[in-house]
C-alpha cells in the first residue's frame, strides 16, 4: 500500500492513498485533509496505510450522522426491536438526534460533539418552552440509542470506531423504588373487589408479572389444577394498535407456581367469565383471555392503569404505577428469605445480577440477618472449641 502527502496550504495537507485498482483496471486514489504540521501529517499518513494493510481502513464517504441514523432505523431497529421500542428509537432519532448532530459527516462526526449535545440536552433539551433540561435518565437513554447506531456502523464497516464511546454519558441518581407494605397490598385487593381490575392486580401482586403478560395470558396458559400458569407472550400498545409479541426476553418465557390464595379467585372468575359468555352469546367476543371486558374483548394497557390509580385513591394508598406491583410482589418474596435465583426465575430477568441490582434496598435488612445467623454459627463453634 502506498501514499504520498500534498500541502495545500498553511497547517493543511492532503495525503493521497493508492487504493487497489477496480474491475475495470483504472487507477483509483481516496484523499484525507489533515490540518497540523508536516509530523502531524506523516502519522496520519502511517496509520492510514497501516489500516489499509490490516483490513481496518474505511474508505472516506459522504454520508452524514442523519444518513446513518435513518439507515440504523430501518435496517436494524424496525426488525429487530418490539414496536413499542422502535416507536421511542424512531422519535429519539427523529427529535433529537438528527437536528442536533445529523448535519455532521459520519466520518466527522467527533466525541466533543456528542457530549455538547447532551450538555445542552442538559441545560435547554426541552421544547415545552420552559427553557428547562432534560433529565439525566432521558439524556442517557439518548446516549445509549446514539451509542448502539454508531456500533453498528463500525460493523457496516462505514466507521472505523465508534467516537461515542469515548463520551461519559450523565450519572442517573436511583430513585427509591415505590412499593406498597403486606397490609397495603391487603387493602388494594379489597378495594379491587368486584371490579375488572382485581384479577389483573391479583396477578400482578402474586406472580410479579408485567403489565402486558397480565393481560397477554390465556386460559390454555394457566393450569388451575396444579397451580400453574406459563407465560408465552406479552401485550404491547403502539400507536399502530395493540398487538402480542413474544416474551420481553428468553428468560421471560417461563412457568409460575400460583399461591393458594390466587388459585380460589381464578376459578370464580373463569366460571363468572363462562357465564358472561352464555348471557352476551354472539355479541361475546371470545379471546380466551383470562383479563377482558365484560364482553370478552381484550382491556386496553392505558384503561387498566387508569383503573389502577382509581382503586389507589379509592383505598387511601400512595400513589405508584402499577408496573411496582411488580416490585411489591419481589421485595415482599425477598423479605421472606427467599433465594434471589427463584425470585430472578419468577420475574423472567435474563440474570441474578440484574435481581439484586434492581432490588437492593432489600439487600441491608437480608445481610443483617446473615450477619446475625454467622454469628450465632461462630458463636457456637467458640463454645464448642472452649468444651
Amino acid at each position: 500500500m502506498k501514499g504520498h502527502v500534498r500541502q495545500r496550504g498553511k497547517g493543511t495537507w492532503s495525503i493521497v492513498l493508492e487504493m487497489p485498482r477496480g474491475p475495470d483496471g483504472h487507477r483509483r486514489q481516496k484523499w484525507h485533509t489533515v490540518h497540523g504540521t508536516k509530523k502531524d501529517v506523516e502519522r496520519e499518513l502511517a496509520r492510514l496505510i497501516h489500516e489499509m494493510e490490516t483490513g481496518y481502513y474505511i474508505e472516506p464517504t459522504n454520508m452524514t450522522v442523519a444518513d446513518l441514523l435513518q439507515k440504523w432505523l430501518v435496517d436494524y431497529a424496525k426488525p429487530n426491536v418490539a414496536g413499542k421500542t422502535y416507536e421511542r428509537y424512531a422519535e429519539i432519532v427523529r427529535n433529537s438526534l438528527i437536528p442536533a448532530l445529523g448535519h455532521h459527516r459520519l466520518a466527522k462526526l467527533q466525541p466533543l460533539h456528542i457530549q455538547a449535545f447532551y450538555s445542552d440536552m442538559l441545560e435547554n433539551g426541552r421544547r415545552n418552552g420552559k427553557g428547562r433540561g432534560l433529565s439525566p435518565l432521558t439524556v442517557r437513554h439518548y446516549h445509549r440509542v446514539l451509542r448502539k447506531a454508531l456500533h453498528d456502523a463500525v460493523r457496516w464497516r462505514l466507521l472505523a470506531r465508534n467516537p461515542a464511546e469515548a463520551v461519559e454519558a450523565p450519572r442517573v441518581v436511583r430513585k427509591e423504588m415505590k412499593v406498597l407494605e403486606p397490609e397495603e397490598v391487603g387493602r388494594l385487593l379489597h378495594a379491587a373487589e368486584g371490579s375488572e381490575f382485581y384479577i389483573p392486580v391479583l396477578l400482578a401482586v402474586a406472580t410479579g408479572l408485567r403489565r402486558g403478560e397480565i393481560l397477554a395470558l390465556r386460559w390454555e396458559d394457566v393450569n388451575l389444577d396444579d397451580g400453574v400458569i406459563t407465560v408465552r407472550r406479552s401485550l404491547e400498545q403502539t400507536r399502530a394498535g395493540i398487538t402480542f409479541k413474544a416474551p420481553k426476553t428468553a428468560k421471560s418465557r417461563r412457568m409460575l407456581v400460583l399461591p393458594e390464595m390466587a388459585i380460589a379467585p381464578l376459578q370464580t372468575h373463569k366460571g363468572e367469565q363462562a357465564l358472561q359468555k352464555l348471557m352476551l352469546d354472539s355479541a361475546y367476543q371470545d379471546s380466551g383471555l383470562v383479563c377482558t371486558e365484560a364482553d370478552g374483548s381484550l382491556i386496553n394497557p392505558e384503561h387498566l392503569s387508569r383503573g389502577f390509580r382509581v382503586l389507589l385513591k379509592h383505598a387511601g394508598l400512595p400513589r405508584i404505577r402499577f408496573h411496582d406491583l411488580r416490585h411489591t410482589h419481589a421485595t415482599m418474596l425477598l423479605r421472606e428469605g427467599i433465594h434471589p435465583k427463584i425470585v430472578s426465575e419468577r420475574l423472567g430477568h435474563s440474570t441474578i445480577v440484574l435481581t439484586m441490582d434492581t432490588y437492593s434496598h432489600v439487600s441491608l435488612p437480608m445481610q443483617e440477618e446473615a450477619a446475625r445467623k454467622l454469628d450465632n454459627a461462630l458463636r457456637t463453634a467458640s463454645r464448642a472449641n472452649q468444651e
